[in-house]
C-alpha cells in the first residue's frame, strides 16, 4: 500500500539524479511529494540541477559538485594543453603500443579540460544563488573505467582508471569550499574506503574546528559493518545513508544498518528517474525499519511521544540534524 501523502512529506530522499533523465515531466514533479536531493556530476548537469531547484524550490534541494567519473576532464593548473593533460593521467613516460593506440584513440574523443579554478568558480555561484545546496556528487573511485563514450548507449571502456591522487586534489578542493561555506556532502566512495578514512582524518586534522561545522553523507556506502563503526566514532560529522539501488545487490547492507547507530542513518534513492524516487526511498525506509525493529507509520500526528516514534520520524529527525545543526560553533 502507498504511503500517505502526508507522511510522505517528511520523507528526504537524500541522493538522487533526476537530471540524468533526458526529460522531467512537469507532471512528474507536481506529484512528488516527497523532499530531493539533486545531484550535479559534470559540466553540463550543474545548470540542469539549478534549473531544477529553481522551478521546485520547495521540493529540491540542489547539489553541485564534479564526479570522481569525470575528474579526468578537469586540469589543475590554469592552463593545460589537452592533449599533455590527458596522457599525464593516462600513459607513463614509456607506454605500451597497446596503451597507446587506446589512448590515441580516446584522445580526439575527448574534450578540452577545464581548470580547477573554473569548477570551483561555478560551485561558488551556485552555492551564493541557493543558501540551502549541498556539494555533491563528489568522491572517489578506484574501480571506474574510463569510457570511449560516456553517453553511448552501449558504453566502451578503455582500460584507463583516473589517477587517485588526481581525484583526490579535486575532491579536497571541492570540500575546502563547502568547508568555506559551511555545506554539507554527498560523499561517493567505490574500492577507495582506506584513502576515504585517510582523508576525513587528513580534513579532521586540517581544517580543526571548521570542518566540525559541516556534515557529510556516505552515500549508498558499501563499507564494512566494522569500518563504518570506526567511521562513527571518529567523526561525529559523517551520516551513512544506502539505497536498494545500490546496496540491495549486496546483503552486506543489513548488518550495516544494523551496526549504524540510530541517529546517523539516512535513506535515499540513488536513482534516476524522479518517477520511482519516492518508490525506492520508501523501500529503504522499510528495510530500515524492518532491521531496526522501528514501525513504520501510516498516517501522520504533529505530536507524538519520541518512545514512540517510527521509522520516517526517526530519519526525518536525523536529517535535521544532518542538515541544520553543526557540531560546534565558530
Amino acid at each position: 500500500m502507498a504511503p500517505h501523502p502526508q507522511v510522505l512529506q517528511h520523507v528526504v530522499d537524500v541522493h538522487c539524479h533526476p537530471t540524468d533523465a533526458p526529460f522531467i515531466a512537469p507532471e512528474s514533479m507536481e506529484r512528488l511529494n516527497i523532499t530531493i536531493c539533486a545531484m550535479s556530476s559534470r559540466q553540463s548537469d550543474q545548470v540542469l540541477v539549478r534549473n531544477l531547484a529553481a522551478t521546485y524550490p520547495t521540493k529540491v534541494i540542489p547539489c553541485f559538485g564534479y564526479h570522481p567519473w569525470f575528474s579526468h576532464l578537469i586540469s589543475l593548473g590554469p592552463s593545460t594543453i589537452k592533449e599533455a593533460h590527458y596522457r599525464s593521467l593516462f600513459l607513463p613516460v614509456t607506454p605500451t603500443p597497446g596503451h597507446l593506440a587506446v589512448f590515441e584513440r580516446l584522445l580526439p574523443l575527448l574534450p578540452e579540460p577545464i581548470s580547477l579554478d573554473d569548477v570551483l568558480s561555478d560551485i561558488r555561484n551556485h552555492f551564493i544563488e541557493f543558501p540551502n545546496a549541498m556539494l555533491g556528487e563528489v568522491g572517489l573511485d578506484r574501480s571506474f573505467h574510463v569510457a570511449f563514450d560516456y553517453y553511448a548507449e552501449q558504453r566502451e571502456f578503455t582500460p584507463f582508471i583516473i589517477p587517485l591522487v588526481h581525484q583526490l586534489a579535486i575532491l579536497e578542493a571541492q570540500i575546502g569550499l563547502a568547508i568555506e561555506f559551511r555545506r554539507n556532502v554527498s560523499l561517493h566512495s567505490v574500492k577507495a574506503h582506506a584513502a576515504t578514512l585517510d582523508l576525513l582524518s587528513k580534513l579532521q586534522d586540517y581544517h580543526g574546528d571548521a570542518w566540525n561545522c559541516i556534515n557529510l553523507d556516505l552515500h549508498s556506502c558499501g563499507v564494512s559493518p566494522e569500518t563504518w563503526k570506526t567511521v562513527e566514532k571518529r567523526h561525529p560529522n559523517v551520516y551513512l545513508s544506502l539505497s536498494t539501488a545500490i546496496n540491495g545487490r549486496s546483503p552486506n547492507h543489513r548488518a550495516l544498518i544494523a551496526a549504524c547507530a540510530s541517529n546517523r542513518l539516512l535513506v535515499e534513492s540513488d536513482y534516476p528517474d524522479v518517477d520511482l524516487c519516492t518508490e525506492r526511498t520508501w523501500d529503504m525506509i522499510r528495510t530500515v525499519a524492518d532491521i531496526k525493529g522501528w514501525s513504520v507509520e501510516e498516517t501522520w500526528a504533529d505530536e507524538i511521544e519520541p518512545d514512540k516514534w517510527g521509522a520516517v520520524r526517526r530519519i526525518e529527525a536525523n536529517w535535521i540534524t544532518f542538515s541544520g545543526v553543526s557540531h560546534i560553533e565558530l
